[in-house]
């Protein structure tokens, strides 16, 4: 079989409601010619959940709530596309998303597009990160002001892994590697393409999200100042530390406003214009 160009990468976590979703919005793409790797990581099959498809491969990691960057390290391993673009499993593309990212990605490394964040109950948008109306190239530095997870579209070759150790806010240590990869700065996308969806009982909006959170800056603020986390340019680490510094004190003022009852959920946090980096 020859390979696909875009290889998605799909971990598996107490899945069972929302999983079928995202490989639908997979199978409605436009472009055709993708493998989707669903990494199991609470020791399911999913198999039986799915429709048969031959583009949808399945894999473990052997174990129960590693997390999703050790889950996505194994489906890395596994991908065989010169492509690869993580999805959650309880979020979805919109149909013309491969299509619109992969000629970029081939040209330019990993082009990011704009976001939809949608409540999972209500369906309605809660915020769209950048609102604009031409493609554009974004900074490091204002994409480190950003309060959603953004996920590229990224070239195999010469992909840095996802770290295990950072969890929650795993995309931003692995987008920071892109934009060092890329010199500073990577292109996006205008059109929403993606839907990241808010939804209670999820670990990115679980009760102890923010701790999970608070544990990921954490470590990622250690390793900058450590070894600048291999970025390879001292401006681009100061730039991450400070802002880096900022995402955890505001991680903290959100769980401080959940714990006094004002916010459900971080992307409530956000919509509220109660964020401020």
């Amino acid at each position: 079989m020859a390979a696909p160009l875009v290889s998605v990468v799909v971990p598996a976590y107490r899945a069972e409601a929302t999983l079928a979703r995202a490989v639908e919005s997979l199978r409605a793409q436009t472009l055709a010619d993708w493998e989707a790797l669903i990494v199991s990581d609470d020791g399911r099959d999913y198999r039986p959940l799915l429709p048969a498809d031959p583009r949808l491969r399945f894999l473990s990691t052997g174990r129960s709530g590693a997390g999703a960057p050790a889950a996505r390290n194994v489906a890395l391993a596994a991908a065989r596309g010169l492509l690869v673009a993580p999805l959650h499993a309880d979020d979805l593309y919109l149909p013309r998303r491969l299509a619109r990212l992969a000629p970029p990605a081939l040209e330019a490394g990993a082009p990011f597009d704009d976001l939809l964040v949608a409540g999972e109950a209500s369906g309605r948008t809660l915020s769209r990160p950048f609102g604009r109306e031409r493609d554009f190239l974004l900074a490091a530095a204002d994409f480190l002001r950003t309060s959603v997870p953004l996920m590229a579209v990224a070239r195999r070759d010469g992909l840095a892994p996802w770290d295990p150790e950072i969890e929650l806010c795993d995309d931003v240590a692995f987008n920071l590697r892109l934009f060092a990869r890329a010199g500073g700065a990577l292109p996006v996308i205008a059109e929403p393409l993606h839907e990241y969806r808010v939804r209670a009982g999820s670990i990115c909006h679980a009760d102890d999200s923010a701790e999970r959170a608070e544990r990921g800056y954490t470590r990622l603020l250690e390793r900058l100042a450590a070894d600048g986390y291999g970025l390879g340019d001292p401006a681009l680490e100061s730039e991450a530390a400070a802002a880096i510094a900022a995402k955890r004190r505001l991680n903290r003022a959100f769980a401080a406003a959940r714990a006094a009852g004002r916010v459900e959920t971080f992307q409530d946090f956000v919509a509220q214009g109660l964020a401020r980096l």
